[in-house]
């Protein structure tokens, strides 16, 4: 049965649809000796290329990690500053690549998915299925309740209205205070530039669940775990995707690490900086 190319390219963990098509816009993909175009179908028997590369063999089984970010790390593959990039902490992968669904600012930390379905992660990053994200927000200085109010309500930004979808009070001490907030979209830094809106100080921000996947308790920053197989289904069911028959969820431990030649290690060990 025909299917698209870069649907196809994506499924297969090549690389995300965005950066697929991309590839395909720039010449990089050939379908049986002729470059392929945005638009393109390919079934059983085609010989695709991809950036030089034939495509050979059947598809691998996919893979999904949940990865605590720490602080200042980016989310990029590679950076020109030599800043750690999130990339850098994943285990091996031979013939895919890791998918991050989504992105977390340098100065965020929690909860990163990661997949080698390209096919999910964009499904699960697609506005229309309005994906709940709930924050963990350290807050300095009390906050009025018109203020909360306020926030709940929706507030203009630059780039459009904005609200939280809930917002619960979380304790805290001295000067600061900690909230619990949900956002059902991920426009650029909006925790961050809500509160900012309102007239508050954000001193620490960690996402602590992304739709149905929660950080939990025992997985400390800078360390990942493979997703357990409810986790995995319940994805595929929040993205509208049926899951696919290979899977390899639930093979890990929380705190599980790389090591060089991409095998993991029992408890973790720290990465060095």
């Amino acid at each position: 049965m025909a299917e698209r190319l870069q649907k196809y390219l994506a499924a297969r963990g090549l690389g995300s649809r965005r950066e697929i098509e991309v590839w395909i816009a720039n010449g990089e993909v050939m379908i049986n000796g002729r470059v392929a175009a945005l638009g393109d179908q390919v079934q059983a028997g085609d010989e695709i290329r991809v950036r030089g590369r034939v495509l050979r063999g059947e598809d691998r089984p996919h893979r999904w990690i949940a990865y605590h970010k720490p602080e200042g790390e980016i989310c990029s593959r590679s950076d020109p500053e030599g800043r750690s990039t999130v990339f850098s902490a994943l285990p091996r992968l031979r013939g895919q690549r890791w998918v991050s669904v989504g992105r977390l600012d340098l100065n965020t930390s929690g909860l990163l998915l990661f997949t080698t379905d390209g096919d999910l992660a964009h499904a699960l990053m697609h506005p229309a299925q309005a994906l709940v994200r709930e924050y963990a927000v350290r807050v300095l200085g009390a906050v009025p309740a018109e203020t909360l109010q306020r926030l709940l309500a929706g507030i203009e930004l630059e780039d459009g209205p904005a609200r939280f979808e809930t917002l619960a009070e979380a304790g805290g001490e001295g000067a600061n205070r900690w909230f619990h907030v949900t956002v059902a979209e991920g426009r650029n830094r909006l925790v961050r530039r809500l509160w900012e809106a309102a007239g508050c100080t954000v001193s620490r921000l960690i996402r602590i669940r992304y739709g149905p996947v929660a950080l939990g308790h025992g997985l400390r920053a800078g360390r990942f775990r493979d997703l357990a197989a409810e986790e995995v289904a319940a994805l595929y069911t929040a993205a509208g995707l049926p899951r696919p028959r290979a899977a390899r969820a639930g093979r890990g431990r929380p705190g599980a690490r790389p090591r060089a030649g991409g095998k993991r290690v029992r408890g973790g060990t720290k990465r060095s900086r």
